[in-house]
């Protein structure tokens, strides 16, 4: 009884002890360094009984600097506010525990330095290359990886080949002009959808922007007043934790005492408002744009003739989430009688329930995978064996389930049930320059780069 009673009081205890946690640097959308959020918490390794034939890559380039956008309206404004306070006696940082630091913090971005790959960013692309060569020991090295014309997407592809390769030379990067009348012909097809636009989301995220900010701005005024707090400033300030971090390799506007939880996942929301409008399910071509990748790349996995046994493409920030409106995969509406996507994401506050949370496929290195499985036999269901060939999606290395094609073993989905999804894919997506508008000479409705 004694025993029973020391073994409740320990259980008890440890519960006690464990303590609330929360990483800023995993909520914050497109400037998370990379990370592998188990959500859902399923096995990445190859279900029991298969092994994976062949495999294809979409990933986003490594960690950067700065976004020209992201640095040129919010934390270069701030930098430049900042620098001409230091030298302002009226402004004592030091009242503020919270702030204090702000009297001798330097930026870590120059001018020169916007776009560009950084040092983790480099090391974090090279890494990638080791985790995904590690996960097909049995691939062969692939001919060709292909990549958009940007300096910072065939630097992340020249050091995942490093990381991955065996013979560097053996391999060739293939780069892929970012233009604006290639139709679909492209990893940058955005560029060329003229019912696309880098704006779009930015109104509705802006809304909600104002009103997280505005405590905080409160806040920040009673312990520096003097400073002239704006709702830029402070977007600026949590941007420049994952920026900071990314260069550095930690930063101070991480702290939890200068801004709290709430204030980070309000951050996130922001994000995930404009993300939502810009390339995700609140912009009606979100999936035109995003069904060419997944087309041809399926027809390679699904192909006899596939000379690679790995596909790697590298791009954007833009191309990974209209990937996955294409796939269904992240859809507020997916399992609910409503189709009013737009109605899950208000400007007014959190929507605690949604699937539609960027950080967990927005962030630097962020990867798309579709595997080809081959299996011999498995108990499955009904205890019967099924043999042969199966195909599943994995975001971040996190295995998703693909509404309505789950037939195969770990909820895999079997060729059959695939090729009627592409169908339906094909039905719904398929007219990139029908529903882009385009109005311009030979445009495309496919995807062919991986064809020369």
């Amino acid at each position: 009884m004694h025993c029973i009673t020391a073994s409740l009081l320990l259980s008890a205890s440890a519960l006690t002890a464990a303590k609330y946690t929360f990483d800023p640097l995993k909520h914050m959308s497109g400037i998370a360094p990379y990370f592998e959020p188990e959500n859902p918490p399923f096995d990445p390794a190859a279900p029991q009984g298969c092994n994976v034939s062949r495999a294809a890559y979409l990933v986003r380039h490594a960690a950067i600097y700065a976004n020209d956008f992201d640095y040129e309206s919010y934390i270069e404004p701030f930098v430049k506010k900042l620098e001409a306070s230091q030298g302002n006696s009226s402004i004592n940082w030091d009242r503020s525990h919270a702030l204090s630091f702000l009297t001798t913090w330097t930026s870590p971005i120059e001018d020169e330095d916007i776009e560009k790959l950084s040092k983790v960013g480099n090391l974090e692309a090279m890494q990638l290359g080791v985790d995904v060569y590690e996960r097909y020991p049995s691939f062969k090295q692939p001919a060709k990886i292909w990549t958009s014309s940007a300096e910072r997407t065939v630097l992340s592809a020249e050091s995942f080949n490093e990381g991955f390769a065996i013979k560097e030379n053996e391999t060739e990067i293939v780069q892929i002009g970012e233009y604006k009348e290639t139709g679909a012909d492209s990893l940058t097809p955005y560029k060329a959808c003229p019912a696309y636009s880098g704006s779009r989301g930015s109104s509705q995220s802006m809304v909600f922007q104002k009103m997280y900010t505005a405590p905080i701005i409160s806040r920040f005024r009673r312990e520096v007043p003097s400073f002239n707090w704006t709702a830029s400033d402070i977007y600026g300030m949590q941007q420049l934790c994952g920026y900071e971090t990314v260069i550095r390799g930690d930063s101070p506007f991480c702290s939890l005492d200068l801004f709290s939880p709430n204030e980070w996942l309000q951050f996130e929301y922001t994000n995930d408002i404009m993300y939502h409008h810009n390339t995700g399910y609140g912009n009606p071509a979100s999936g035109a744009i995003g069904y060419p990748w997944l087309k041809s790349n399926t027809d390679l996995l699904m192909s006899n003739n596939a000379s690679q046994d790995i596909y790697v493409s590298f791009t954007h920030r833009e191309l990974p989430p209209t990937v996955l409106v294409a796939l269904g995969l992240f859809n507020n509406t997916a399992f609910s009688a409503s189709d009013d996507v737009n109605a899950t994401m208000p400007n007014d506050g959190i929507n605690p329930q949604r699937v539609w949370q960027s950080s967990r496929f927005m962030s630097f290195l962020t990867n798309i995978a579709i595997e080809r499985l081959e299996c011999d036999s498995f108990g499955y269901q009904d205890n019967s064996n099924q043999t042969g060939e199966y195909y599943r999606v994995l975001v971040n290395k996190n295995p998703q389930l693909l509404q309505g094609c789950v037939d195969g073993p770990g909820e895999s989905c079997s060729r059959e049930g695939f090729q009627n999804f592409m169908q339906e894919k094909t039905r719904r997506f398929s007219a990139f320059s029908e529903d882009c508008a385009v109005t311009y000479d030979n445009s495309t409705d496919s995807l062919t780069i991986y064809q020369s």
